[in-house]
């Protein structure tokens, strides 16, 4: 089954900015590979080759996002919330004849390509897949074709964990803290 990528990265990184001033998708950190560059460009080089079908949600405005996305040869969908639930309706809306969906969170930059891999495996046509580390879940989570319509109802800043309860959930079991480490204030780009 293929995948195809939504890489949610239009939220304003509010507690990010209010102690730094930049946009947390620029941030610059270590990445599993040792490489310093900015966050969301780990993230999309944590995506794995196989995952050829790959969208940006960003708001208008966020040129080096849009750039590093292009580069990486994503689409790009423009979108003026930043609500999570906006952000993937608007991109399963637009590639609705895909099979799958991988919901990537845009400031996760340490989850290994490896975990990435096990959730898309797990995906059916009728099943979420969701990473669990130590009991969590975690991201990012594949949803099957059953789901599109769910997804694109959804709307403002819920996303689609409500969905879990209404579904055969996958769960996929990593051994990689990055499924949970989302770097929404500074001194969490230093993974540990």
């Amino acid at each position: 089954m293929t995948v195809m990528a939504i890489v949610l990265a239009a939220g304003q990184g509010s507690r990010f900015r209010a102690e730094t001033g930049q946009d947390k998708l620029l941030a610059q950190c270590i990445g599993l590979d040792g490489v310093t560059r900015p966050m969301i460009e780990q993230v999309l080089m944590n995506l794995p080759a196989r995952v050829v079908d790959r969208w940006v949600v960003t708001s208008p405005g966020r040129v080096e996002v849009i750039r590093l996305a292009e580069a990486y040869g994503c689409q790009v969908l423009l979108l003026q919330s930043a609500g999570m639930g906006d952000s993937i309706a608007a991109a399963v809306a637009a590639s609705a004849s895909a099979e799958s969906w991988l919901v990537v969170l845009g400031d996760m930059p340490f989850i290994q390509p490896a975990s990435i891999e096990r959730v898309i495996g797990a995906v059916s046509a009728e099943r979420i897949s969701v990473p669990v580390q130590l009991g969590q879940y975690g991201h990012p989570v594949a949803f099957g074709r059953a789901f599109g319509p769910h997804l694109m109802a959804l709307t403002g800043d819920r996303g689609a964990k409500l969905l879990f309860d209404q579904a055969v959930l996958r769960e996929v079991q990593v051994e990689d803290p990055g499924v949970l480490w989302d770097v929404d204030v500074p001194a969490r780009l230093q993974y540990r």
